[in-house]
């Protein structure tokens, strides 16, 4: 079964995002950085996601993203299906930091439970069918709303998402060109997806 083996993200000064992710979310070994002068606009068609157990953890991991340079997208706050809040990171990648829960149950803690990264695409079912056919197994999915794959062993979840339907989720515009800045490493790697996120062979 293929899943990701890494997350690389592009961005202008890999000694300052490398910085700020450890400052903000504990994050070191879990995202792979390099260097990129690529051009890009707007929203790059994709987010990160910190799932964690309760509202205190939330705040906190927002918190430190906002001191250490992140700007707040969306305040954190409670709706329909928990508590969450969404920051940019200065090198402009847009991370949400979420919990189904409504409540703190325990002690504040800075615990990850788990990593997502979301694909926007244009055709939901064509890029299910793509992601299938390179190996991927569907976990869960909505019709043509959303489609999660399974894991396995891989520290990153992938789950595709409209591309309009991503960007009002996290409260930006959905218009962007150039560059994703995000390449995504796998054993089945290298290919380029519908959307054109590139993913490249594990070793490299």
């Amino acid at each position: 079964m293929t899943s990701i083996d890494s997350v690389t993200l592009e961005v202008p000064d890999t000694t300052l995002a490398g910085e700020f992710y450890t400052a903000a979310f504990g994050l070191d070994t879990q995202l792979r950085l390099r260097a990129s002068d690529a051009p890009t606009t707007g929203f790059r068609g994709f987010t990160l996601s910190l799932m964690v157990s309760q509202p205190s953890t939330v705040n906190s991991l927002i918190g430190t993203a906002l001191d250490a340079g992140a700007t707040a997208v969306k305040p954190v706050a409670k709706s329909f299906w928990g508590y969450g809040g969404v920051v940019r990171a200065p090198d402009g990648t847009i991370w949400k930091v979420a919990t189904s829960a409504k409540k703190d149950t325990g002690p504040a803690t800075r615990q990850i439970d788990e990593i997502a990264l979301l694909l926007g695409v244009a055709d939901m079912a064509a890029s299910k069918r793509f992601y299938v056919d390179h190996g991927l197994a569907v976990a869960k999915s909505f019709g043509n709303k959303y489609v999660e794959f399974a894991a396995g062993s891989s520290p990153v979840k992938l789950a595709l998402y409209g591309h309009r339907a991503l960007a009002k989720d996290v409260g930006v515009p959905a218009d962007g060109s150039g560059s994703h800045w995000v390449v995504i490493g796998s054993e089945a790697g290298p290919f380029t997806d519908p959307d054109a996120f590139a993913w490249e062979a594990a070793s490299a």
